[in-house]
């Protein structure tokens, strides 16, 4: 293909795609399948790495991430970021119209009202209708420049639609949806790590996490609230509908209001409305409409004289500990439950709320039968936030975490720096027993859809299964005497459990249910070792040296392989015939590595570490490690640890950029 082909079909590829993308998530419109979507991207991808000429920051390809950035540059707001003032009081909202009327001499106004959502306030600057920087609210008056992670948030456009001024500059908040947010948690806690506290603080962390490609596989969003710049159309809601229709994300909920009693119905309507969205509200932000009227009425140190915030009560309600229980996860991680005695909160009936850990019944200094108050965090999970202390009985035993196993009366153990306790009879402890094998059949795991929590149950009862390798010797006889199974079911469970081990080595990985190992970090892991052997024999300073795989997952991995039952149950495993490997390419791109050995450190500006690794493999050559005599190239990117450097020029080893790789690399690559 020639350079102008390779150019026009790139242009055409992210046309398309930039399309599809507006029509999906400002439409709420799919034009193409998931997979053809793909298939476009994954062409894009190819075609822009083989030709880094014709890199653009904007294209859609940058959704996937893949720039690691070790510091933020901090960059001042051309326009102040103020804070809003707050209030709980419908009166105070009828004394802040007093004073805008008093400020606006008697002239005729409007309100303009927007859901306020429970995120983090972000700045985006464009340029001729190109996305050029997304800085952080920061203090208001500077912040953190975070634009490679704010490209992968795909409700935020790259490239505007139609016709734009040629510099001007929008607010959003970025923000997780309720269902992205359970997802992460439900990832969280199937690789046994501590849950997420919330949805707008776990944004605030991705929005400043290192590596985008890890920030894109979060799926935040963003909401556009406001347009900066000059000649700005005369009022906000028509800047609104300019967003909207330059392919930004806008709440749908804005509405124009006449007067404050406008705006108090509006409050009342969205009280209620908020909780059937799949975002987090916290109240209203009501604005003056007329953007004249706005300069007019001006700023105080801290906040515009033209806005004001309304938030939304949290729902509370008081409500008898009648117990705190213990749930064993499938880690052996410890919950304490507070058992409640039945109170209405948010439309539900509330009986049960997690106390998370043993810190957090020392902090609530909680005793048997006390009455606690309890709200909904997020609007959707009960938590207790609090002791009504003068209803404290006489002598009330002040409650003190449990030292034993709930369910197999082990010892508990807490390691240092982790605020759960651990019950370590994985072996032995029915529950995590139970808990591990239901990993193992888990839709991103094994996928044996035929299989479930209650089966499982009856099938470690009944002492068939003991193991996720004993599912493998199950047979029709074993099931066929279970509750509930007839020879349709029993056959659907047995041929469900065989078509698992078709399952890519990623998902074994995964489903091994090695503590910190999550579904990305199981693919990090299989991308790296391509198979099983490999990875049971590194070592714990090998595995750290592999991108964002810190000290935790590494001795986490090698303590799960340096047990002999862990090894036989792999053994066990394979001999049944499951995927221990990734499939062999048909064969390298090209020979022209063949036999080179390289060390890949440092940042670099078009290939995240992990695509280098996979380019030098399909090529033919080798990534190791540690730099020796026998070393042929360290690939050095940016910021790259001076002693490793200085060892490498000790030695004598060809230091090579990126654009020096690319160039190894193209002519045999090239279109």
């Amino acid at each position: 293909m020639s350079k102008n082909a390779v150019a026009d079909r790139i242009k055409e590829l992210r046309e398309q795609i930039n399309f599809y993308n507006y029509k999906y998530y400002q439409e709420d419109t799919s034009l193409i399948s998931d997979r053809e979507f793909d298939l476009l991207l994954a062409e894009l991808i190819r075609l822009e790495t083989a030709h880094p000429e014709f890199a653009d920051p904007n294209s859609p390809s940058q959704r996937v991430g893949g720039t690691v950035s070790k510091t933020f540059a901090t960059v001042k707001h051309e326009y102040p970021m103020l804070s809003l003032g707050n209030t709980y009081s419908e009166g105070d909202l009828f004394d802040f119209d007093k004073r805008v009327s008093k400020g606006l001499a008697g002239e005729d106004y409007a309100y303009y009202c927007e859901l306020k959502f429970d995120g983090v306030a972000i700045s985006l600057k464009y340029r001729d209708g190109n996305l050029v920087q997304g800085i952080t609210r920061g203090d208001g008056v500077q912040g953190d420049d975070v634009t490679a992670n704010v490209r992968t948030i795909k409700t935020i456009p790259l490239v505007t639609r139609g016709k734009v001024p040629a510099k001007f500059e929008v607010r959003g908040e970025v923000l997780l949806t309720k269902q992205a947010f359970a997802q992460l948690n439900k990832e969280k806690e199937e690789a046994g790590e501590e849950l997420y506290a919330n949805a707008r603080n776990t944004a605030s962390g991705t929005l400043k996490m290192q590596d985008s490609a890890v920030v894109a596989k979060r799926n935040l969003t963003c909401f556009a609230y406001s347009l900066l710049g000059d000649d700005l159309p005369p009022t906000h809601a028509e800047s609104i509908e300019k967003l909207r229709s330059w392919g930004f994300n806008v709440s749908p909920a804005g509405k124009k209001c006449l007067s404050m009693q406008a705006v108090i119905d509006y409050i009342h309507y969205w009280g209620q409305k908020r909780h059937e969205l799949d975002v987090e509200t916290d109240g209203i932000v009501i604005k003056v409409n007329s953007h004249a009227q706005q300069q007019q009425l001006g700023f105080t140190a801290k906040s515009p004289r033209w806005a004001i915030a309304y938030k939304y009560q949290a729902e509370q309600a008081c409500t008898a500990l009648r117990d705190v229980t213990y749930q064993v996860g499938r880690t052996g991680a410890i919950t304490p439950v507070a058992e409640l005695a039945p109170v209405q909160l948010s439309g539900t009936t509330v009986k049960r709320a997690s106390l998370h850990n043993a810190n957090e019944i020392e902090r609530l200094h909680l005793h048997y039968h006390d009455y606690v108050f309890v709200e909904k965090g997020g609007e959707i999970i009960p938590k207790i936030t609090g002791v009504d202390i003068r209803k404290r009985q006489a002598g009330a035993r002040p409650v003190k975490f449990i030292e034993n196993c709930p369910e197999c009366g082990t010892r508990l153990i807490r390691q240092e720096g982790e605020a759960q306790h651990y019950c370590p009879n994985e072996k032995g402890c029915p529950p995590q027993i139970k808990g591990r094998i239901e990993h193992f059949i888990h839709r991103q795991a094994m996928n044996i859809d035929s299989l479930g929590e209650k089966t499982i149950a009856q099938l470690y009862e009944a002492g068939l299964v003991r193991s996720p390798a004993d599912l493998y010797t199950l047979t029709l006889a074993d099931v066929l005497p279970l509750e509930g199974f007839k020879q349709l079911s029993a056959e659907n469970l047995i041929n469900g459990i065989a078509a698992s081990r078709a399952a890519p080595f990623t998902n074994v990985l995964f489903a091994l249910g090695i503590r910190h190992v999550g579904k990305t970090v199981a693919e990090k892991l299989a991308r790296h070792y391509r198979n099983m052997d490999n990875l049971m024999a590194a070592g714990k300073e090998e595995l750290m040296a592999i991108h964002e795989i810190g000290e935790r997952i590494a001795d986490s991995v090698t303590a799960f392989f340096d047990d002999p039952e862990h090894r036989q149950e792999v053994a066990r495993l394979k001999a049944a015939g499951l995927q221990f490997a990734l499939p062999e390419d048909e064969g390298p791109a090209s020979g022209m590595l063949n036999g080179k050995t390289f060390v890949i450190s440092g940042v670099f500006l078009r290939h995240s570490r992990d695509e280098l690794k996979e380019l030098i493999r399909k090529n033919g050559g080798t990534v190791v490690s540690g730099i020796s005599g026998k070393l042929n190239y360290l690939l050095a990117g940016d910021k790259m640890g001076p002693a490793k450097l200085a060892k490498a020029k000790a030695l004598g080893t060809t230091i090579i950029s990126e654009e020096d790789f690319e160039a190894m690399i193209q002519q045999e690559n090239d279109f």
